[in-house]
């Protein structure tokens, strides 16, 4: 009976047990192909015992390429890539770029696994010369060619070739990821340029400002005053837009007071910037402040302050700045809307966002892809979504848009269109983000479909390759809770990656009340929370901000209160308010 080449194959965990079935394969009737080789390789690199240029892994290594060429797999280019790989990462550096040199015929994947094994084993000279063979050879280079180059930027001695193919990489609108664009080379040139000017240190500042390394920013900022070079206004707007996390509080202050001595808080893009960084601090006043103080306030001036406003959650203050705005002659643009209207989103001013909707119109304002976003976000979230559905029709609709679209639906319980919609956006191309699997969540726990929750999770992190936020685990944790699977709802929740807060542990709890498992409630705030009374203090706000579960299907509405002759609030409207929003925090 001829043995079966599946089971063999389940049976190749590591390198000594795989090593030793592939012998008693070779000793049996069976043939190995290639996928049989493919296996062994990989149950090589992924064994903890198998030992890196040893001289018994060199002989155990030995025999695969014997065996390929023995029975004529060595023709599979695959299979000869994943070999090369196996070497590289063994440091057999010279087996490897025979085996290279021995291939038929090559691709661009070769050539990567290659250069990458160069670089990773300490060979930077000669992963940029076989860039340039690879060059000569006609083969264009990729994404991943440039990224396994840029670690061997590092060394100062090759400098100038490192440039080259870093201006390769751009000239050839290879797009490079930021995270590797800023890292290796930015360093590179900060470190070794021959001379530093303006220009070159606000370059480094701004590589730095992009990823958020405040630390970095900074140090490159003193750096550059203690060369007695002074930064301007253009250096100092870098700085201020890596400044964004409330605990980079007194740095932002630094910067300001850095600024007023210098005289740049007076150029009209410094001062935006500081309302800017002042809103995302939450301290709105000293953003409204620094907007009053300025005598000339452009355009851009008015968005900075307007959006930093709602983006503090102040719409209301956003709103008055807007009709002094009208009062002063200027006139609105795109921008000025979108942020009104993601005001009116928090405030459920329908009436108002119709009315800038309206202002789009008569004043024929270019529609962009995030004022269209915004129009569906205000008339969804306001209780209009037989008005928001209009918008649905619009050509290529960008990722936002597909996002706001899916969340509406979500919103309102409509879980199946919300799948149409990511299915649709898959079809037009876009790839999802973390945005739209939280709609396609929140849309799951709404409609109890605790399978389709858990399957869509899966993708995004498998597929996709994306970290659930807490966003995502409460809306897991809800759906699973929900359905009365509390057991699996605290497995998520002691194997989250990242510590879970009050919202994580109010959806739970919103679960039990709803299940009515008022003991099971009980037990997790007294056994759970023993050890985490800074969350059990933050549940009220977390309740108050997130209705429960940090996706609740409700809408705002616009209400217009009863008020006395003193213009205060009526004890009933009072009562009243406080009632429906606590009616709305259970749900």
């Amino acid at each position: 009976m001829k043995p079966n080449l599946s089971l063999f194959h389940s049976l190749f965990h590591d390198a000594s047990c795989a090593l030793l079935i592939f012998r008693q394969l070779l000793q049996s009737n069976a043939n190995p192909n290639h996928l049989t080789f493919s296996l062994l390789i990989k149950a090589f690199l992924s064994s903890s015992s198998f030992s890196r240029g040893s001289p018994t892994t060199r002989i155990q290594v030995n025999q695969i390429p014997t065996q390929l060429l023995k029975r004529g797999i060595d023709q599979f280019l695959y299979v000869n890539t994943a070999l090369i790989d196996f070497y590289m990462k063994l440091g057999f550096t010279t087996h490897a770029r025979q085996l290279f040199e021995d291939l038929p015929s090559t691709d661009v994947v070769s050539w990567n696994v290659l250069i990458c094994g160069y670089t990773q084993n300490g060979h930077p000279h000669d992963a940029l010369q076989l860039f340039v063979h690879m060059l000569r050879e006609s083969f264009r280079p990729n994404q991943i060619t440039i990224a396994s180059l840029l670690p061997s930027c590092g060394h100062r001695e090759l400098f100038l070739q490192s440039r080259s193919v870093h201006a390769f990489g751009i000239k050839a609108g290879l797009g490079l990821d930021p995270q590797l664009r800023f890292t290796d080379m930015a360093k590179l040139i900060y470190e070794y340029y021959p001379t530093k000017d303006l220009i070159s240190l606000t370059g480094i500042i701004s590589s730095y400002s992009e990823k958020g390394e405040v630390e970095s920013v900074v140090q490159g900022f003193i750096q550059t005053v203690q060369l007695d070079i002074k930064p301007d206004a253009v250096a100092l707007i870098r700085v201020l837009h890596g400044i964004s996390d409330p605990s980079h509080f007194a740095i932002g202050c630094a910067f300001h007071g850095y600024g007023l001595k210098s005289g740049l808080n007076n150029d009209c893009l410094v001062a935006n910037g500081l309302i800017s960084t002042y809103s995302r601090f939450d301290e709105i006043q000293a953003a409204l402040s620094l907007f009053f103080d300025r005598r000339e306030k452009p355009l851009i001036t008015w968005n900075s302050v307007i959006s930093g406003c709602v983006q503090a959650g102040n719409s209301s203050d956003a709103m008055e700045l807007f009709f002094q705005m009208n009062m002063c002659g200027q006139k609105p643009d795109a921008i000025t809307i979108t942020s009104l209207l993601s005001g009116c989103c928090q405030l459920g001013y329908l009436q108002i966002g119709e009315t800038l909707h309206g202002y789009i119109l008569r004043n024929n304002l270019k529609v962009e892809d995030f004022t269209v976003t915004a129009l569906i976000d205000m008339y969804t979230k306001c209780g209009r979504l037989d008005y928001a559905e209009k918008f649905y029709s619009i050509n290529d609709p960008c990722l936002a848009t597909w996002n706001s679209i899916i969340l509406g639906h979500s919103l309102y319980g409509l879980e199946h269109k919300a799948f149409s919609c990511f299915s649709k956006l898959q079809e037009q191309g876009l790839e999802p983000d973390k945005i739209t699997f939280l709609g396609v969540l929140a849309a799951c726990t709404h409609g109890g479909l605790v399978y389709a929750g858990m399957e869509y999770f899966r993708i995004m992190r498998e597929e996709y390759g994306l970290m659930p936020t807490l966003q995502h685990y409460a809306c897991l944790v809800g759906l699973l809770g929900r359905a009365g699977l509390f057991k699996e709802a605290i497995d998520i929740i002691n194997n989250m990656e990242i510590r879970p807060d009050s919202a994580v542990w109010v959806a739970l709890l919103s679960a039990c009340w709803i299940q009515q498992e008022v003991k099971l409630g009980q037990k997790f705030v007294f056994i759970e929370l023993q050890k985490r009374w800074d969350d059990v203090a933050r549940v009220r706000g977390m309740m108050r901000d997130s209705g429960g579960d940090g996706c609740s299907g409700v809408s705002v509405i616009e209400v217009t209160p009863l008020r006395d002759t003193n213009n205060n609030l009526c004890p009933s409207e009072v009562d009243f308010n406080t009632s429906i929003w606590q009616h709305l925090c259970l749900y």
